[in-house]
Order: C-alpha cells, then sequence, then structure tokens
C-alpha cells in the first residue's frame, strides 16, 4: 500500500509499558497501532517503555496494521533516546508530539536521517496547540517525510481553557484550519479521541461528524471503540453500489462521445468519478485488511 492509500478507521493507542497490551495488540482489529512513549507512560516507566516497544517491533507479528511510536518530545530528557532507539526498527511512522514549526519537523527528519531510518519511515505530527494550529500550514509543508497530521483535541482543549462538548464547537476552528493544510499538502489526517470509551452512540456521533469533516479515521483510547470506529469510518453498502453506478456510468458517458452521465437524476462528472474510485479502492484495501486477519 501507498503512504496515502491504505485504511486508518481505527488508530489504537497502546501504552508501551505494558506488555500485555503489546501482546494483545496483535489480534485487534485496529488498522493501525500507535505504540505509546508518551502521555501514556509514567516517568518511572519510560526506559521500560521504549525496550518493550523496541523488542515487539522486532519481533513483528502484527500483520497489515500500520505501526507508530508516539516519542517523547526531543526537548525532554527521553526524546532523544526513543528517537535513537525507534529509528533503528523502522517502524511506518514516528509520531512526534506537540509539533508547533516547520523546523521541528525538520530537526526529527535531519536526525532520523542521521540514525539511519529507512526512506519508508515517515513523520507524523500530533497537532495538540495553539501555535500548531496557527502554523498548521507551514507545519503541512515541512517535509515531504511528513505523512500524517493527528489530533490532539485534549491538550487543545486545555490550552484553550476551553470545554469539551459533544459538538466540538469549541475546536471547530482548529479542527478546519489543520484539515484545509493536510488536504492542501497531501497529508492523512487522523481525527481526535473521543475519551468516554464505553459510551457507544457518542462516539458514533463523534466519528460521523469526523467522517463528514473529512477525516481519514479517528484516533481511540480503548478498544471497545474499534468496532465503531471500523464500520463509521468504511464505505457503507450504500456508498460502495452508488461508487460502482457512478464509474460505470461516466464509463459508458466517455464512450458514447459524452463528459457527463446521470444516475438517479444526478449529474455524475469527473470529480464524481474521482471521489467515487477512492471508495472502491478504500473498500478494496479495507477487505484485503480483513482477509489477512481472519
Amino acid at each position: 500500500m501507498s503512504a496515502t492509500a491504505r485504511p486508518r478507521r481505527s488508530v489504537l493507542y497502546m501504552p508501551g509499558s505494558k506488555a500485555r497490551a503489546l501482546e494483545k495488540a496483535r489480534t485487534l482489529p485496529a488498522d493501525a497501532l500507535i505504540l505509546d512513549l508518551e502521555d501514556a507512560v509514567g516517568v518511572a516507566e519510560k526506559e521500560l517503555a521504549r525496550e518493550q516497544v523496541v523488542a515487539a517491533l522486532k519481533e513483528g507479528g502484527f500483520g497489515k496494521r500500520e505501526l507508530i511510536v508516539r516519542i517523547n518530545g526531543l526537548e525532554t530528557e527521553w526524546g532523544q533516546s526513543d528517537l535513537a532507539a525507534v529509528s533503528s526498527v523502522a517502524p511506518d511512522a514516528i509520531l512526534v508530539p506537540k509539533v508547533e514549526s516547520a523546523e521541528m519537523v525538520r530537526e526529527v527528519v535531519y536526525r532520523m536521517e542521521a540514525l539511519g531510518a529507512p526512506a519508508t519511515t515517515r513523520v507524523w505530527a500530533m497537532m495538540e496547540t495553539p501555535m500548531g494550529m496557527l502554523r498548521a500550514a507551514e507545519i503541512a509543508a515541512a517535509s515531504p517525510r511528513l505523512g500524517c497530521f493527528v489530533m490532539g483535541t485534549n491538550d487543545l482543549i486545555k490550552d484553550l481553557n476551553a470545554e469539551d462538548t459533544e459538538d466540538r464547537q469549541p475546536v471547530m476552528t482548529a479542527l478546519g484550519l489543520c484539515m484545509l493544510a493536510a488536504r492542501a499538502y497531501g497529508l492523512v489526517i487522523l481525527d481526535g479521541v473521543y475519551n468516554a470509551f464505553r459510551e457507544e452512540e457518542p462516539l458514533r456521533r463523534s466519528c460521523l461528524q469526523g467522517k463528514a469533516m473529512g477525516f481519514d479515521g479517528k484516533t481511540l483510547i480503548h478498544p471497545l471503540q474499534l468496532p465503531i470506529a471500523n464500520e463509521v469510518f468504511a464505505p457503507s453498502v450504500e456508498e460502495l453500489e452508488t461508487a460502482r453506478r457512478y464509474v460505470t456510468a461516466f464509463e459508458e458517458a466517455a464512450a458514447a462521445g459524452r463528459g457527463v452521465a446521470v444516475v438517479d437524476g444526478r449529474l455524475v462528472e469527473n470529480l464524481h468519478v474521482e471521489r467515487a474510485r477512492r471508495i472502491i479502492e478504500m473498500s478494496d484495501l479495507i477487505a484485503a485488511l480483513e482477509a489477512e486477519a481472519a
């Protein structure tokens, strides 16, 4: 799969300090896993978490799941060692917390390359501070190695002194700025977490809102949240059927020398067909991922 054309419906944080969690992660129906050395790990367990995550990546057994490691910030006492250790085991991406400038991204890229990290290991950026929001476009353009924005809405709400409302109006401007920057520069973008992991319907509403906004998937904090995220961010049966009808009708119209088709009384142009083909491709990729995990 290419860096962008792969399922990222569900991206689950797993604490690197919990050996049982790392083992369980190999069997969970998550599209991607963030093996966390930062927020989910206490100060006394930072080195243990690093050792366990490196060992888990060396051991493998995660199938086609995308593997990302969130390191501690380079300015912390653990960040440099995290980056060195993780670069050596070639995860799919290294997630950098609290990115606030293009220079921060370029510094990580420079150090990764000096450490011999393979070109296949991308940089992902946590977007979770007011300064990060204001510089979203600058950050998105920082490096060809940057692959994804991950929204850190909990930290953002804290820094804004805002309220954590279900409709997320207090952070909607920030989400929109990052969405615009990500799409302008061809990045994947993942929605922030929903904290009440046992509340199914509010989680579903949050996922539906994120999908409507254009997010590629949702970051999650508990395995119980996986089924809803996987369902919502996958093309529905109806979406897939409509996409196939659009492609078929447009190809028939093009063969007859027409630039548009009509499906159910709606004009179908090339832009609609591009989106339809993306839906079909994503459905095929999801089916392949789930078949491998079965």
